[in-house]
């Protein structure tokens, strides 16, 4: 999910009955208290998630969980990260959370001061083109940005953004130039590729699915490494002009603290796991443009650690940096 500013704003939700939970850690029940979970802004993609999580463990916890919004996940990240590392502080964030300390300076450091507990989603992007464009493949698009170079531009949601990273990533394996035009949030980028300000995008197939049925755009592929039913009948940019390309946003829940007990955090993702399992949670987050995917603490880790190496060294070969 993209970066999206905004001001601060601050929500609550109250779930689940004011009862002692069960699951001893570090000598004592937990959790005995209220839970908060740290994320970025109101309305966002990572605020849907911490709502629905909040909503389906708070009972089985036993505990009320609040929701704190903050502008950005790094925002969000630099805000939790000031608090104690004992479970009731949480973070559920999106690639920006981990991306953007590769991009500018942060108080945080997403690996050493925050503990994995689960995978929950996946975004799937698409790449679309403006329909005027005369290419029906990422193969031929790759041949018209060969053969007029730097005359094809192409939008997104902000400097830094995880599909302005995918897009640059298209650029470099397919050894292209086309000119990155950033906009403020995703809805001016598309109305911009719809416009026909810029030829190509690569945009979350939940929000731009609709221009595409509408044949307002052209979708050429996915940026999954396997075909998905978020965007059906349409191939994986690695098997249809660009072998090896893959990239999809991830977004997941973390604790504070790298110390955070392992039961707090095994308890955690018991109750996470169980709840994603369920077949009608599965069907919300597909109907709202992702896939769930729930994960180990482990995995999530690995997920991450793999992220952040393929990112920043493509960061540092673009030579992007946010002051």
């Amino acid at each position: 999910m993209s970066v999206k500013l905004s001001r601060f704003v601050v929500g609550m939700i109250a779930v689940g009955p004011m009862v002692l939970g069960a699951g001893a850690a570090s000598g004592q029940q937990y959790p005995n208290r209220i839970i908060r979970i740290v994320t970025a802004a109101a309305g966002g993609g990572s605020d849907f998630i911490a709502r629905i999580i909040a909503q389906g463990i708070s009972g089985p916890l036993g505990q009320q969980i609040i929701i704190e919004n903050r502008g950005t996940g790094v925002l969000a990240g630099e805000a939790a990260v000031k608090a104690p590392a004992d479970g009731y502080t949480l973070t559920v964030q999106g690639g920006a959370f981990w991306i953007g300390p590769l991009l500018r300076k942060t108080v945080y450091d997403p690996v050493k001061d925050f503990s994995p507990i689960s995978l929950i989603e996946r975004e799937v992007n698409i790449l679309a083109v403006n329909p005027s464009l005369p290419v029906q493949s990422v193969k031929d698009l790759i041949a018209y940005a060969k053969a007029n170079p730097g005359k094809l531009n192409y939008s997104s949601p902000g400097v830094g953004s995880t599909t302005h990273l995918a897009s640059e990533l298209m650029k470099a394996m397919a050894g292209v130039n086309i000119v990155h035009v950033p906009y403020q949030g995703n809805q001016p980028a598309i109305s911009a590729l719809m416009g026909g300000e810029v030829q190509m995008a690569i945009f979350d197939a939940g929000l731009i699915a609709p221009q595409v049925k509408a044949g307002r755009l052209r979708a050429l592929a996915v940026t999954s490494a396997e075909p998905t039913e978020l965007a059906p009948g349409l191939p994986t940019m690695a098997a249809s002009g660009l072998p090896g390309y893959e990239s999809i946003g991830m977004t997941g829940i973390f604790a504070v603290g790298d110390k955070t007990p392992k039961p707090i955090i095994t308890r955690l993702n018991q109750e996470i796991l169980r709840f994603l399992d369920k077949p009608e949670i599965k069907e919300q987050f597909l109907k709202s443009g992702v896939e769930m995917v729930g994960s180990s603490p482990e995995q999530f880790a690995e997920a991450i650690k793999s992220d952040i190496i393929k990112m920043g060294k493509l960061i540092k070969d673009i030579g992007l940096r946010i002051d």
